[in-house]
């Protein structure tokens, strides 16, 4: 995409709605699979005088790991090599949170049940929400209440959605959010200071540890 284009800001949009998309669907769908391809080691290691925690926390850090080194691997090489700069770092900074997120999302519905297709429909069914469904119920909202001042509101409902959250920061970083009209100066405004990145990135860490603490306190309790 770079040889195809020479302006990078262009690049980086592009790379913007690939990584949005298919970064958390890979992630969701690629731990899920593992989970249960692997369950009859964890079953191995649960005989062992090994705590479930360090068990399961393995699990996970061997997996998120993995993705986040493939996804520096893959994104972040071509960054370096045509000198994206700070729009280029933004996109990878996003694209790792959100491969964090949603591994801790598919390891939440891997312990949830024993039925793989059914932890793999609730993996896409997050998937599915944050990717599509809450966009359209955002606009509905929006679209609803026109007529009042929606924008601290909307900074609330965006936090529910770390989608949302990275293509806003993303889009913050492009200078293009003068697209946004109001709404997009004020977050221009808050996104761009210093307390944003801090409660950006402090919402982002929320959405990675609270997944993985209930996953946990399951897995502590569910017979294999």
């Amino acid at each position: 995409m770079f040889q195809l284009d020479t302006d990078s800001s262009k690049v980086i949009l592009s790379l913007m709605n690939v990584v949005l998309m298919v970064v958390p669907l890979v992630s969701v769908v690629f731990t899920t699979i593992h989970f249960y391809n692997s369950y009859e080691f964890i079953e191995l290691m649960l005989a062992q005088p090994v705590n479930r925690p360090v068990i399961f926390l393995g699990e996970y850090f061997a997996v998120a790991l993995s993705l986040c080194f493939a996804f520096t691997a893959g994104v972040g090489i071509p960054m370096v090599m045509y000198g994206a700069g700070m729009q280029g770092f933004t996109l990878l900074y996003s694209g790792l949170m959100l491969t964090l997120v949603f591994v801790s999302l598919a390891f939440l519905s891997s312990v949830l049940t024993r039925d793989k297709a059914k932890a793999i429909g609730v993996a896409l069914l997050f998937w599915f929400y944050f990717s599509l469904i809450y966009d359209g119920l955002l606009m509905w909202i929006i679209y609803s209440f026109s007529d009042y001042p929606l924008e601290k509101a909307t900074l609330v409902l965006v936090s529910l959605n770390p989608i949302d959250l990275a293509r806003i920061l993303m889009l913050l970083q492009l200078d293009i959010s003068a697209l946004m009209g109001y709404t997009g100066a004020f977050y221009k405004d808050f996104f761009g200071s210093s307390l944003g990145v801090i409660f950006s990135t402090s919402v982002l860490t929320i959405w990675i540890l609270l997944p993985v603490v209930i996953a946990l306190q399951i897995f502590k309790r569910k017979d294999l």
